[in-house]
C-alpha cells in the first residue's frame, strides 16, 4: 500500500539535527519513500492520501523493555517491593500460563501499544513462538529477548529460539538474553556467555535493579552484577542492561568499553520503590539510554508519555532542573531504543527506512500554544494525542479504530477469563 501524508510537521531524528520540518512523507509498501519537500519527485500511485493538518509525524516510540503477556497481572499484586512481588505473586501465577494464554494476553498489550504510539517492543517472556505468532497475526513489530534462568531454559534452547525467531517473519527478531544474575547460576551463565561469543551476539538482562540485588552479588562474588557478568565474558559483543538503577564504581567504564545500552524503566522502578536510575550521568558519560515500560504487572500501564515525563522529571528532582532535557529523552524514546533492539532501519524517518511512524494531534488543548512542539510531547503530551500508528507501512491504529485483526472486546473478555482461571487455581 502506498500512502501520502501531506501538510505535515515532521521530526525525523535522521541526523543530530532535531529541527522540525514541514512537508510530506510518502510510504511505499513497508518503506519510507520521501520525507520533506516533494518538488521534482515523481510520486507513485497512492492508495490513500492523508491531510495531516499540521500535525506531527514522529518515528514511533520503541518500548525497549517489557513483558507483554503480564497484562493478566495488571493491578493484581500492587504496593509491594520487587522481591516480594516476584516470589509471592508473579512466579506462582505465571506457572499456570499456557502458550495460548501468552498469545492472547500479548494481543491485549498490542492494543495498548498501538493506541499509545509504540511501534515496536523488546519483549522478554516465555513461549516465544506464540509471541512471534502474535506479531505476525497483528502486524506489530517485536524484538524478542531470551529469558533463561534456573527455573527454565538453557544455552541450547536459547540458541534454538534465537535462530528460529530471526528467520520467522520480517516483523520478528531476537536477541540473546537471560532473566537476571540473581536467578541464574554460574554454570548456566558461563554456557550463555560461551554461546553468545560463538554467535558474536550482544546479551541483554535485568541488571542492578535494586540495592539488595547489588549487595547480594557483591557478598557472593566480590563484584557488582555488571562486573561479575563481564568477568564471565558475557558482554564481549555488547548488549544491554534493563534498569541499571544502582551502578557501582567501575560499571560506567564497563558499559562504555563494551558498547552497552542502558534501558531505564522509570514507572516500574518508582512503583516498586526500587530507586531512581542516574540517567543524567549515563547521558553525560555518552552511554546510550533507551526507555521501556517494563511489564504491565509492575507499571501498570504501557504508556510512553508517562515514561518520558518520569525519566525527565526524576532526573530534575535528583540532579537539577536542566537535567534530562526533553529533546534528549524524546530521542531516547524514538531512536535509541530501536538501536538497542537491533532495529537499525526503524530509528528515524528517512527514505529507505521502515515505515514505522506515528502522528500526534497538535489540535488539542494540551499541545497549544506551539512554543516548542517536541517539548510539548514530553512534558504535556498524552496517549489522547496519538491520532495514528503505522508499522511496516500498515496503519494499525487510527483515532480509536484498531486494524490488528482482532475484536478488542473479545481480547478483553479472554484476558479476564485467563486471570479468573488462574486465580481459582491459586485459591486467590
Amino acid at each position: 500500500m502506498n500512502i501520502r501524508f501531506y501538510n505535515a510537521r515532521i521530526l525525523p531524528f535522521a541526523t543530530n539535527d532535531t529541527a522540525i520540518i514541514e512537508g510530506e512523507l510518502w510510504t511505499k509498501d513497508d518503506r519510507i519513500l520521501l520525507v520533506g519537500d516533494p518538488n521534482g519527485v515523481t510520486p507513485p500511485a497512492f492508495d490513500r492520501e492523508i491531510d495531516c493538518r499540521g500535525n506531527l509525524l514522529l518515528p514511533g516510540f520503541k518500548n525497549a523493555h517489557t513483558h507483554s503477556a503480564m497484562t493478566f497481572l495488571r493491578s493484581f499484586a500492587d504496593d509491594k517491593p520487587l522481591q516480594q512481588w516476584l516470589h509471592e505473586d508473579c512466579f506462582p501465577m505465571e506457572a499456570h500460563l499456557t502458550g495460548d494464554d501468552i498469545y492472547d494476553l500479548t494481543k491485549l498489550a498490542v492494543l495498548e501499544y498501538v493506541s499509545g504510539g509504540i511501534t515496536a517492543a523488546f519483549d522478554m517472556y516465555y513461549h516465544v513462538d506464540r509471541i512471534a505468532e502474535c506479531a505476525r497475526d497483528t502486524g506489530f513489530r517485536f524484538a524478542i529477548c531470551g529469558a533463561a534462568n534456573d527455573y527454565g531454559g538453557t544455552a541450547e534452547s536459547t540458541r534454538r529460539d534465537y535462530e528460529m525467531l530471526n528467520a520467522f517473519d520480517p516483523l520478528v527478531s531476537c536477541r540473546i538474553g537471560f532473566h537476571a544474575e540473581y536467578t541464574t547460576s554460574e554454570p548456566l551463565l558461563k554456557d550463555l556467555a560461551a554461546m553468545a561469543q560463538d554467535l558474536k551476539a550482544p546479551v541483554f538482562t535485568h541488571l542492578s535493579e535494586t540495592s539488595t540485588e547489588v549487595e547480594d552479588c557483591i557478598d557472593r562474588t566480590g563484584m557488582s552484577p555488571l562486573a561479575y557478568l563481564d568477568s564471565l565474558g558475557m558482554f564481549r559483543y555488547g548488549g544491554g542492561a534493563f534498569h541499571m538503577v544502582f551502578p557501582m564504581e567501575g560499571d560506567f567504564e564497563i558499559l562504555k568499553a563494551r558498547g552497552m545500552y542502558v534501558c531505564t524503566n522509570a514507572g516500574s522502578n518508582v512503583k516498586l520503590s526500587s530507586g531512581i536510575a542516574p540517567i543524567e550521568s549515563y547521558y553525560d558519560a555518552g552511554i546510550p539510554v533507551a526507555l521501556g515500560t517494563d511489564g504491565p504487572a509492575s507499571n501498570n500501564c504501557l504508556d510512553f508519555f508517562r515514561e518520558m515525563f518520569l525519566v525527565s522529571g526524576l532526573q530534575k528532582l535528583t540532579v537539577g532542573a536542566a537535567a534530562a532535557d526533553a529533546i534528549k529523552v524524546l530521542h531516547s524514546a524514538c531512536s535509541v531504543g530501536a538501536k538497542m533492539m537491533g532495529l537499525d532501519d526503524c530509528d528515524c524517518l528517512a527514505p529507505g527506512k521502515q515505515a514505522d511512524l506515528i502522528m500526534l494531534d497538535l489540535h488539542m488543548p494540551n499541545m497549544q500554544p506551539l512554543n516548542n512542539i517536541a517539548k510539548n510531547v514530553v512534558y504535556s503530551g498524552s496517549k489522547a494525542n496519538v491520532a495514528l500508528t503505522m508499522v511496516a507501512g500498515r496503519i494499525l491504529y487510527e483515532r480509536g479504530t484498531y486494524a490488528i485483526g482482532v475484536d478488542p472486546e473479545a481480547v478483553y473478555a479472554k484476558a479476564n477469563e485467563i486471570i479468573a482461571r488462574i486465580r481459582k487455581a491459586e485459591g486467590r
